[in-house]
């Protein structure tokens, strides 16, 4: 198995792929072609654990990886890491609509599971491809990607973690998480700007060329915990397959019966995953793409326009508030069936003016695949109480994005194929927002008076990782503008 970049052909190993993060003509790594599952697998999934199923589909695609690294990683990442063992439950809401919680693990968002195993699979990547030298993870959140990072790599040997978010864009217990993160290896910075701008200033700084030789005299060398780095996406890919090997498990469906997926989308990572296990062969019928009032993904579905030229906003949703959507560049790839010219030029629009228009030809195949949708803050809250007073189901701002657009795109296309629907986070993550939207006052005090408030309205517990904050000390006070974001990697790793 052989990775290329979506803007420039070239042919490198997986753990070459994952060292580097990101190709250095700015593209994104992409499988050459996708390994297949082959007759009667997802009936063998089904009946393994979690772990097991996470060996035999990374092996698909980590093929320079033995199968001792593999089983090292994995291990290392799932064991013990997550409530029950259990990293991915799913569940049944109401008939045909299945609720994946991905929250379940040390931070509490979905991102746990790829970056518990990241750090094992990156530390490998590094052993192989250039060993002796430190990797620098690079990174920029909306949320959840920093603090599952800071998490997964904190004193990892041979590894330094930078992580940059928006001062004023992530909720208060996203920013209580990532603030008090232990660890000699860590730095953490706020930046005065959006998600946009700290991403855009992590993809600068990977491609300056100074910054680059200051790494190189100190054997320093950069890599990406965003989903980016294809070492994110290949966990990802996961629990996809394996929601479906747990709906055949447990008779909810037959072997070859398909499914819809909805995801809340922001970054577009998470339902990129679902679409390279349906290049596997996973009988997925559609893809619903869930936006909040950032709705930059569910006009470039309707319009084949894509065009960041808006207002953004910061919503209830912090995590998908979001304008430049980096992973679609893959996908962009995969549906001009690897013309990486095209996507290169596209790219080049975007930075240039701000928007661009894709082919019919490529429009044609988006609307095939994916349905997107979007609603408001309102809508979300109106929709929590509504899961929580028809189906006793707590769920938090994200997932409510993504249950109220397939609300409605079964009302508009009729269709009642059994749903998986990812749940990102916690409810307790968004504490104030979620009490507010059941009957309760979400500001009346500071947040985990809220949460208690919130865990005695609804009957469930404040999970343990964000309880714990409580006796945390914040460490890290740095903010700096979006222009100063190279200077304070110097800094740091001086």
């Amino acid at each position: 198995m052989f990775f290329t970049s979506t803007r420039k052909n070239c042919e490198i190993t997986a753990s070459a792929a994952i060292a580097k993060g990101i190709s250095d003509d700015g593209g994104l790594f992409v499988p050459s072609a996708f390994p297949r599952l082959f007759p009667g697998e997802l009936e063998a999934l089904a009946k393994l654990s979690y772990k097991e199923r996470a060996f035999r589909i990374l092996q698909k695609f980590l093929t320079d990886y033995s199968a001792d690294e593999l089983k090292y990683c994995v291990e290392g990442a799932y064991e013990g890491r997550f409530d029950n063992n259990d990293p991915a439950p799913l569940q049944e809401i109401a008939p045909g609509m299945n609720i994946l919680e991905l929250w379940h693990g040390p931070t509490c968002a979905f991102k746990d599971m790829a970056l518990q195993i990241l750090p094992y699979l990156l530390t490998v990547a590094t052993r192989k491809n250039c060993p002796g030298r430190t990797t620098v993870i690079l990174v920029a959140t909306s949320g959840d990607t920093g603090k599952a990072a800071l998490e997964g790599f904190a004193d990892v040997p041979g590894t330094r973690i930078v992580v940059f978010f928006p001062g004023d864009g992530v909720s208060d217990m996203q920013k209580l998480q990532m603030t008090t993160q232990k660890g000699a290896n860590v730095a953490v910075c706020a930046i005065e700007g959006n998600f946009d701008d700290a991403q855009t200033g992590v993809k600068n700084i990977f491609a300056d060329k100074k910054i680059a030789e200051y790494l190189e005299a100190r054997n320093m060398e950069f890599s990406s915990a965003n989903s980016i780095n294809f070492g994110r996406l290949a966990p990802q890919i996961i629990y996809y397959i394996s929601s479906y090997c747990d709906l055949l498990k447990n008779g909810k469906i037959a072997a070859g019966d398909a499914v819809n997926v909805a995801v809340p989308t922001g970054n577009f990572g998470n339902i990129l995953a679902a679409y390279y296990a349906k290049q596997m062969g996973l009988p997925v019928k559609r893809f619903i793409c869930a936006s909040n009032r950032n709705n930059i993904l569910s006009d470039f579905i309707a319009t084949g326009i894509y065009d960041r030229n808006r207002e953004f906003y910061t919503t209830d949703s912090p995590s998908m508030d979001i304008l430049i959507s980096s992973n679609l560049e893959r996908l962009l790839y995969h549906l001009a069936d690897g013309d990486c010219e095209l996507v290169a030029s596209l790219m080049q629009e975007l930075k240039e003016n701000g928007k661009y228009r894709i082919p019919d030809s490529i429009f044609g195949k988006l609307k095939q695949e994916f349905y997107g949708g979007f609603c408001d803050d309102e809508e979300t809250r109106r929709t929590i109480k509504c899961c929580f007073d028809k189906y006793n189901y707590l769920c938090d701002t994200h997932t409510a994005v993504a249950v109220n657009v397939y609300q409605r795109y079964v009302k508009d296309n009729g269709d009642t194929t059994p749903v998986i629907i990812a749940s990102t986070a916690s409810p307790y993550k968004f504490a104030p927002a979620v009490l507010s939207a059941i009957g309760g006052n979400g500001m009346e005090s500071d947040g985990f008076t809220v949460m208690e408030k919130l865990s005695e309205a609804s009957g469930t517990p404040i999970p343990a990782p964000l309880a714990a904050l409580r006796e945390s000390t914040v460490l890290h006070k740095n903010s700096v503008s979006k222009e100063a974001m190279g200077e304070f990697i110097k800094s740091v790793l001086a």
